[in-house]
């Protein structure tokens, strides 16, 4: 969740670096010193981002019965409802991080191949509703490829910026 909150306007290979650095502080560190350890390791936003994960580390106990206790839908809703910093792709980033393929993690690469093969117009902002709409077009490729969403956007998302992170 942590590495999810880091990579929004972030680098995700650089957020990889941290997290590997900052590891278990991510539990231990109080806000202040996880903002001084994200400045010294040279995150764009160490203050915003600090604050962030200190006000989710009080979700670890009850995650999995939250997760457990709600459908694909409500449990998206619930993370970009009370995780600050996660709006529908960070959420998403997150879901299938822990496992769940039934998501897309839409993002500019992704919006990107899609304009180029005309299969959306780009959007002039990725507000919930252009999200979840991109997301059911990626679902119809998905299902047409007999793929899951988790390995289509992988996939284009890759093709894009040949590369394969988390």
């Amino acid at each position: 969740m942590c590495f999810c909150i880091l990579t929004a306007n972030f680098n995700a290979e650089k957020c990889i670096k941290i997290q590997k650095e900052i590891g278990n502080g991510f539990l231990t560190l109080s806000e202040n010193d996880l903002a001084k350890k994200l400045v010294e390791l040279g995150h764009r936003f160490p203050n915003a981002r600090a604050s962030y994960i200190s006000d989710s580390v009080r979700y670890i106990k009850s995650l999995e019965e939250i997760i457990h206790s709600l459908n694909s839908t409500e449990l998206r809703s619930w993370f970009v409802k009370n995780i600050k910093g996660f709006g529908y792709k960070e959420a998403s980033h997150f879901l299938r991080n822990i496992g769940f393929d039934d998501y897309a993690i839409i993002d500019f690469h992704i919006i990107d191949v899609l304009v180029n093969n005309n299969l959306i117009e780009r959007p002039k902002t990725l507000t919930k509703r252009k999200y979840l709409e991109i997301e059911n077009t990626l679902r119809d490729i998905a299902r047409d490829a007999n793929l899951t969403l988790a390995e289509l956007d992988l996939y284009l998302w890759y093709i894009e910026t040949g590369k394969i992170l988390k």
